[in-house]
This record gives C-alpha cells, structure tokens and sequence, in this order.
C-alpha cells in the first residue's frame, strides 16, 4: 500500500479548516453526515459549534450524535437533545441523534479481529456520506481519541458502544461495566468496528483532527483534566488510520513540557494498538506524507 496524504497546518482557525478540507479535493456526495463530538455537560475542552459552523456549511452537513452507554447527561435521546440545544448545536445546524428510535442499524464486520456485526444508529442509513470532524486528544479508556474512536465508539448506537466496550459480551448498559474486556480485545473491537463505517462510505468519507486543547481526557468526560500541551494545528485525510498515526507522531516528536504526560496515557492504555490492529485489517496505512499546506 502506497503512503497515505495527510494534509497539515499550524493555524487553527475556521478558514484554515475550511481550506484543508478543500485541500483533499473530495466532493462530499448527497447528504453529508458530520460526525463530531458534541460534548459532555461540564466539559471545558470540546470543539465549539461557533469553531465549525463554516466547513459544516460547506458541506451542507448534518450534525450528528449518538447516545452514550454510560451516565451522564447523554445517554438517552431525551438529555442528550436537551444538552445539544445548551452547547449550542442547534443555532446553527440540523443536528440527528442518530439513534434516538430504534432498532440499531447492523454493520456486518467479515475479517473481525473480535466482532462481526457493528450496532450503529439506525439513521446511518440516511446518509450518503461523511465528514468524520475529530478533535484529537486523549482518552480514559481509549489511551488517545482520534478518527478510528469517531468511527468505532462515536457512530456506535448506546447499545454498540457497550458491544465495542465489551468486546461483544453485552449491548446492555447495566451490564457493561461488570463485564470489560482486556485492554486490548476493547482496542481491537474498536478498530473492527472503524473498518465498518469506513467501508460503509467507501469513497464517500473523509477526515480532519484539530489537536487543540490537548488534554488527556476525552470530551466526554464531566471532569476533564485541562490541557496539557499547547495547541499543535488542523489534519486531513482519507485514511483514518494515517490520520491518526501522523497525531501520534505529532505529540511523540513534540518538545512541549507536557509532552510525557500525554504520552504517558497514551502508553498506559496502549492506545497505539488500535492503529496497529487498524492496519492489519487492511482499510488504510499506517506510512503517510505529511503536506503542509500553509
């Protein structure tokens, strides 16, 4: 397999993220789904909707979401609509949570590491296309979030994401937490279910990561550490698995003083593993061409 492109700037503004979108020379076809993370009540670090509003027009985009397998203030349609009028999401766009009605939409997984089926919410059908919007940060859980967590655990139904968590023991949210998995059976399921979605689209998908307030916490945290590195700049790609790898690299070869510490939760929960697993089942690489496009 070739190297990847994975385009990037320093400048994290709204006319640089329209501009590298540009940059991949994709057209978007029908109705775009703009999968993002729309954040936690109480979370400091997530992207604001002000922040996007620009390239989600231009892609004509729908906002979407689905609900989480945890507590919180999003895992039933009810508060997670009420939280995405607080944070602002519905000023500026159509916003559908995409399994506020079931039954889930199943996505077959043939070469599975350790799933074969992907629960997802039943409106992924209406959709032609997507931009996967991330921001990258790290992750609890997950040692970092990228594209491959968008894919996986955010297009994921309430009850998928407990079939990811779980490693396919359980898609019921009481059940979840009393049956994790080891850590990296989570990561591969995570990386199983990413082929999924990405195939779902095929040519029909695309991806950008902001790395600004680069905390260690993920924005679905109500508590999330601050960030602990200065913002590093705005990627895109076609391949989610470069994507990520090219962040990674980013905050590896970074001389920022808070560099060991996002390192070290990356490390602790061995986050590189769902890109390693990712490229091993086929549906991108790991080698890539970082293009700076200032």
């Amino acid at each position: 397999m070739k190297k990847a492109k994975v385009y990037f700037t320093k400048d994290i503004t709204t006319e640089k993220l329209v501009k590298i979108y540009e940059t991949l020379e994709i057209n978007l076809q029908g109705k775009v789904a703009v999968k993002l993370h729309s954040g936690e009540q109480g979370n400091q670090n997530y992207i604001k909707p002000e922040f996007v509003k620009a390239i989600v027009d231009k892609v004509k985009g729908t906002v979407v979401e689905c609900n989480t397998a945890y507590d919180g203030a999003r895992n039933t349609t009810e508060k997670h609509k009420k939280l995405m009028e607080e944070h602002g999401w519905n000023k500026f766009f159509d916003v559908d949570i995409m399994d506020s009605e079931g039954p889930d939409m199943e996505l077959d997984i043939p070469n599975g590491k350790i799933l074969d089926k992907n629960y997802v919410g039943k409106n992924l059908k209406n959709y032609n296309s997507m931009l996967v919007l991330s921001h990258f940060k790290g992750h609890p859980m997950g040692g970092y979030g990228g594209a491959l967590k968008q894919l996986s655990i955010g297009v994921a139904s309430s009850a998928g994401k407990a079939w990811i968590h779980s490693a396919g023991v359980t898609k019921s949210q009481e059940e979840l937490w009393d049956k994790l998995p080891k850590q990296n059976k989570f990561l591969e399921a995570m990386a199983d279910t990413a082929e999924s979605v990405h195939n779902y689209f095929k040519s029909q998908i695309a991806y950008i990561n902001v790395m600004c307030n680069l905390s260690v916490d993920c924005d679905c945290c109500s508590i999330a550490e601050e960030p602990c590195m200065k913002d590093i700049g705005i990627l895109a790609s076609l391949d989610p698995i470069a994507i990520d790898q090219a962040c990674i690299d980013l905050i590896y070869n970074s001389k920022d003083s808070g560099r060991n510490h996002f390192v070290e939760r990356v490390e602790r929960q061995n986050g590189i593993h769902t890109i390693e697993t990712a490229e091993e089942l086929g549906f991108g690489t790991r080698e890539y061409e970082l293009i700076n496009i200032d």
